[in-house]
This record gives C-alpha cells, sequence and structure tokens, in this order.
C-alpha cells in the first residue's frame, strides 16, 4: 500500500495458493452502475488540520529560535544577525521543510523520521544565507551568527516536532483523531489491513468497514467491520460515514470501475491509498519508470551478500569490541551479581539460528535458577516463545538484568566472533525454527542476514509472547530495506524502549 508499508499488510497469505479476491474475475451479465461524478474536487479532509498544526509549530519554534540566538548575542558581547537574515532563515527553513514532505500527514509518526529531514533543511539554509551574505554584503562574521541560529533552530524544530507527534499519537490512542477508513476489497488482504488498522490505531486510521460486490466470509468468527455495499456505492458510503480514507485492496472488480472509484475519491476530497500487488517485493526504495506512458515500477532489495552488508560486518565486530572495553565494569558487576545469587555457571547457552540456518550458543547471563523438570508451557497460535516460560525463577538480581536488558551485554561477544551482528533478526531455537519454518510463510527469509542484539521488531514492541507473523514481516522488512540509518536508528529506538521498559515495571 502507498501510505501503509508493505510489510504491514503482509500475512501468511501461501498457505492457499488460489485467493478467491487475486482472480480477476468479470461477469459481463451484470454491468455496474457508473459511479457518480462529483462536479468539484476537494482537498483531503485529513490534510488541513494537520498542516495548521504543524506550521503553527515550526513557525513558533523558529521564532524561539531567532529570539534566543539574538538574546544570546547579546549576552556574549557578540554582533547579532541582520534583521533581514532573521526573516530570510526561517522562511528558507519552512520551504525546504515543505519539499521534505514534513507538512503532509503521515501515518506513522517517529522523531527519528523527521531528524533527517530537520537538520537538512536548516544545514541548506544556514548555507544559503552564509553564502548569500558573503556574496552580496561580504559579511566575514556571517558564519559565526548564522551557525548560532542553525543550532538553535536544529534543536528546537527537532523537540517541537517530538512534541507534536507524541500529542497526535497519543490522541490518535484515544481515539480522538482517528480518520474513518473504507476498504475496497473484503477479502484476504483487505481483511487483513482492518485488522492491523484496528490492531494499530496509532497509525491514525479507523476502519470503518468494505466495498465489495463479492466479499468472502472472514472464516475464523473474529469481529470484522461490515461491507457496506458495491463499488457503485462509494459515494453514499463515504457521505454516510464521513470516509476521509479509502484504502483499495485486491478485488474482483473491473480495472475500468477501480480506476472511476479512485478519481472520484479524489474529487470527493478522500485520500486513497492502493496495497500493490506483490506487496512482499515491495521497499522503501522504489524506482518508477515509464514505457510510452505505461509505468513500470521496480523495488531495490538489499543484497545481504553485497559489499554493503560486508561492511556492516565489519563495523560490528569494531564497535562491539569498543563496547566490550567501554562496558567491562558493567559486566563484571553483573557477573559478581550472578555468581553470588545463582553461583555458577555465570553465562547460559543455548542453540540458536543464525544466518544461513547455521547453529550457535548465544550467550547471556543466568537470571533464573535451574528447574527441577524441563519447563511445560504451550504457546497460543500466532504466538512466538520468549520471556518466561513455565514457572517463574528469576532471582530479585535476575528480574533485574531482564529488566535493563543487561543480561544480553555478553552477546557481544558472539558479534566479535561473527556470529551474531549489533543490529538485526532476533535469533530463535532449533525446533521453534523447524516449526514456523513449516507455518509462517517467508519465515526462514529472515536468515538471510546475522542475527542481531535487537532488531526494527523489538523496537516495534514485538518482545517475548508477541504475534510471530508480524514479527516475521518487520524482520523481512528490516532485510530488504537494510540501511546504515535504519541500524542507528533502531540502536536510539532500542534505549527508549529499554528505559520505557524499566519505567513501566517501577
Amino acid at each position: 500500500m502507498v501510505e501503509l508499508r508493505a510489510g504491514v499488510v503482509h500475512d501468511a497469505l501461501s498457505r492457499s495458493s488460489v485467493l478467491g479476491e487475486d482472480a480477476l474475475v468479470l461477469d459481463q451479465s451484470v454491468a455496474a452502475p457508473e459511479l457518480a461524478r462529483p462536479t468539484h474536487a476537494a482537498r483531503p479532509t485529513g490534510e488541513l488540520p494537520w498542516l495548521r498544526a504543524c506550521l503553527t509549530v515550526d513557525a513558533l519554534v523558529l521564532a524561539g529560535a531567532v529570539a534566543t540566538a539574538e538574546l544570546g548575542a547579546a549576552r556574549a558581547g557578540v554582533a547579532s544577525m541582520p534583521h533581514l537574515w532573521m526573516v530570510v532563515f526561517p522562511l528558507l527553513v519552512v520551504a525546504l521543510l515543505w519539499t521534505r514532505r514534513m507538512y503532509s500527514p503521515r501515518l506513522s509518526l517517529r522523531t527519528l523520521d523527521d531528524l533527517r529531514s530537520i537538520v537538512f533543511a536548516t544545514s541548506i539554509a544556514a548555507m544559503s544565507v552564509v553564502t548569500a551574505r558573503v556574496l552580496f554584503e561580504a559579511d566575514l562574521t556571517a558564519a559565526d551568527e548564522t551557525v548560532r541560529l542553525w543550532a538553535f533552530a536544529t534543536v528546537y524544530l527537532v523537540g517541537g516536532r517530538a512534541l507534536l507527534s507524541w500529542s497526535e499519537v497519543a490522541a490518535r490512542r484515544r481515539g480522538e483523531t482517528l480518520r474513518p477508513t473504507l476498504i475496497v476489497g473484503a477479502g484476504q488482504v483487505g481483511r487483513l489491513t482492518a485488522r492491523r488498522l484496528s490492531a494499530h490505531p496509532e497509525l491514525g486510521l479507523r476502519p470503518v468497514g468494505f466495498l465489495d460486490k463479492d466479499p468472502i466470509e472472514s472464516g475464523n468468527g473474529e469481529a470484522s467491520p461490515p461491507v457496506l455495499g458495491a463499488s457503485w456505492d462509494l459515494e453514499r458510503v463515504v457521505r454516510e460515514h464521513g470516509i476521509e480514507q479509502v484504502i483499495v485492496t485486491f478485488s474482483t472488480a473491473p480495472h475500468e470501475v477501480m480506476l472511476r472509484l479512485a478519481r472520484t475519491c479524489e474529487e470527493l476530497g478522500v485520500r486513497v491509498a492502493f496495497v500493490p500487488r506483490l506487496f512482499d517485493r515491495m521497499t522503501e526504495r522504489v524506482h518508477v519508470e515509464h514505457v510510452v506512458g505505461l509505468p513500470l515500477m521496480s523495488a531495490q532489495i538489499t543484497n545481504p551478500k553485497g559489499a554493503r552488508f560486508a561492511v556492516k560486518h565489519a563495523v560490528d565486530r569494531v564497535v562491539a569490541a569498543l563496547l566490550l572495553v567501554l562496558v567491562a565494569p558493567v559486566l563484571a558487576a553483573s557477573a559478581v551479581g550472578v555468581l553470588i545469587s545463582l553461583g555458577r555457571p555465570i553465562f547460559f547457552r543455548q542453540a540458536r539460528i543464525g544466518r544461513d540456518g547455521r547453529t550457535f550458543h548465544m550467550l547471556k547471563f543466568r537470571s533464573m535458577r535451574v528447574a527441577d523438570r524441563p519447563p511445560r508451557f504451550e504457546l497460543s497460535p500466532d504466538t512466538a516463545p520468549g520471556g518466561v516460560e513455565g514457572i517463574d525463577l528469576r532471582t530479585p538480581f535476575g528480574d533485574f538484568l531482564r529488566r535493563t536488558s543487561l543480561d544480553e551485554l555478553p552477546q557481544l561477544v558472539n558479534v566479535l566472533r561473527n556470529e551474531m551482528s549489533l543490529v538485526g533478526p532476533r535469533p530463535e531455537r532449533p525446533e521453534f525454527v523447524s516449526l514456523f519454518g513449516e507455518e509462517i510463510n517467508r519465515y526462514d527469509d529472515r536468515h538471510r542476514v546475522k542475527a542481531g542484539i535487537t532488531g526494527w521488531a523489538q523496537v516495534n514492541g514485538l518482545r517475548g509472547k508477541t504475534s510471530i507473523s508480524e514479527r516475521v514481516e518487520l524482520d523481512n522488512y528490516y532485510v530488504q530495506n537494510w540501511s546504515l540509518w535504519l541500524d542507528v536508528k533502531i540502536v536510539l529506538m532500542t534505549f527508549v524502549a529499554v528505559f520505557r521498559s524499566y519505567r513501566t515495571v517501577e
């Protein structure tokens, strides 16, 4: 889908080789009525509030940055920036943020995603101002004055956007700013989309119902939005339910009907997004070329065997060696705590499956007493193992190690041995790999890269006994979209997740 990441709508679809909605069946005996054609085009209803909020916040924080920079200059007894450039710089920043689509509504709101755009906008604006002042005014103090404003503007903009995103996500989770959403196609992918939107209100979309002439039953008895009509009922459904977003999934409707539906949505001021047919192969790096008006879309998928991953693994080992030196006191204190509370052995070793299906022994600090008999537990459907299995045998010190994730630090040795990476899919035990490999679509694809101490699934809340199919989706998203920035983002998000987890328990 255009606005939903491809990984969000992935599921174990390959269990059935034939999907009813995937075959484009045209019933020539029944002609679909023409969709009503509105006489005017409207702006999508969800854009204006977000645009106003973003512009207001950015204007206030940029004004604050200018004021703070000037107050600092006065206190330091240095020259202040001419008033003209105090106005030009914020305007340039706003214009550059506009080109980076920072004023368009988005489903996923993360400060780290905004960071690069903000640094880009403030840096280009600052360099433009310095260049203009040197060329046209021959002002050799321009750089010092502009750097001070650049620093304040960057910090204030990041802080302002962080507060705005936090307040918007909190409002979405309370159900206050959710956009009523209509899903075209009540097949497996359409119903999967509805389930995911319902489970993640922070995306800001509330599924109201489906449009489908020939819907399929959900089959599992779970609650699902109703089918509100067929494609020719679009305008009525939009009007009656206040629809602000339409998501087009797989449908049996003819191509011409879907085109008219999309055009009608745009004219009604309703945003439209599409789930692409080959969403398993979609990445964030999509290239579109045209052959005499016919678009050809290709997705650039990262090659785990390529040079970029070789550099990543080299950096992993260097960073792991440095971290082992830096956290040596913490490792020593943890080892002493385990020795006092549990005795020997200090480390827990467990067989895990890594890159290319190879087995290695992952290290952790021991946190639990030895059980009299192997723990017995049953996993619920679509649930990954993890956390406390069976009887809770954690010691108080072991509980502290787990809550702070200090029990994971010995895995730096696994990284140094070239068995793991700092960032990657979390490794699983061999018996569960065999089970999930048979039940979960594309489960084994995650083994194309080395397992990691932390991963994209974990920082998105999928730790312990959580959905294994969603975890696989995010792991494969990471593999297909890997970049150095994604690794940096995951590391930063890991610190935030550990802090939140510790505070929640406290």
